[in-house]
């Protein structure tokens, strides 16, 4: 059996489907091992671990880095979350598409987003867990943000009222963000 990986509409941004055991005392799963990562998905080497607790209705996001971006594995513990990544890369094909996962803590699945994407989560659930790990270190001065709503992007959230941090209630439009905040696409 082993890790099953699927694509999404935007081929770069993945859904990781890690092998569950199950028993009567309840389950074990690897949740990430460095060497399959790198054979099954990218040369990608996370640094930092970060954790959010959030309650129902909440929407964090939509956030990415320039001079520092980060790509992304995003796992929940507790609860369920729609996942949302969408694609800020200058020159990229796919500019301003999204695409989204349901993660729960029963589906056990994991998104990879790589760099060059805004992401952003909708919490579900009473609360959730989320668990994501980066491929650099948080700089709070390379840390920008695109309106979770904004409607050249179209996210199909599931709530029109969200619990939102005031930062992310000003986030700029991809029509008014300057164009030099965003990540430029690199054909590999």
């Amino acid at each position: 059996m082993g890790i099953k990986v699927r694509n999404l509409s935007i081929p770069d941004v993945q859904v990781i489907e890690p092998e569950v055991f199950e028993d009567e005392r309840g389950f074990f799963l690897e949740s990430y091992n460095q060497g399959k990562f790198h054979e099954l998905l990218a040369e990608v080497d996370f640094i930092q671990d970060n954790h959010s607790h959030s309650r129902k209705n909440t929407i964090r996001g939509l956030h990415y880095q320039l001079a520092h971006p980060q790509a992304k594995l995003v796992y929940v513990v507790t609860g369920r979350i729609l996942d949302v990544a969408v694609d800020v890369r200058r020159g990229s094909p796919t500019f301003g598409q999204w695409v989204s996962e349901e993660l729960s803590e029963d589906n056990h699945r994991q998104l990879f987003i790589p760099e060059g994407f805004a992401h952003g989560f909708c919490v579900l659930s009473d609360y959730a867990d989320v668990m994501y790990k980066c491929s650099d270190f948080y700089h709070s001065d390379d840390a920008y943000g695109l309106l979770w709503s904004d409607q050249a992007i179209g996210i199909d959230w599931p709530i029109t009222e969200p619990i939102l941090s005031v930062k992310d209630r000003d986030n700029a439009t991809l029509a008014t963000v300057d164009p030099e905040t965003l990540p430029v696409f690199v054909e590999e």
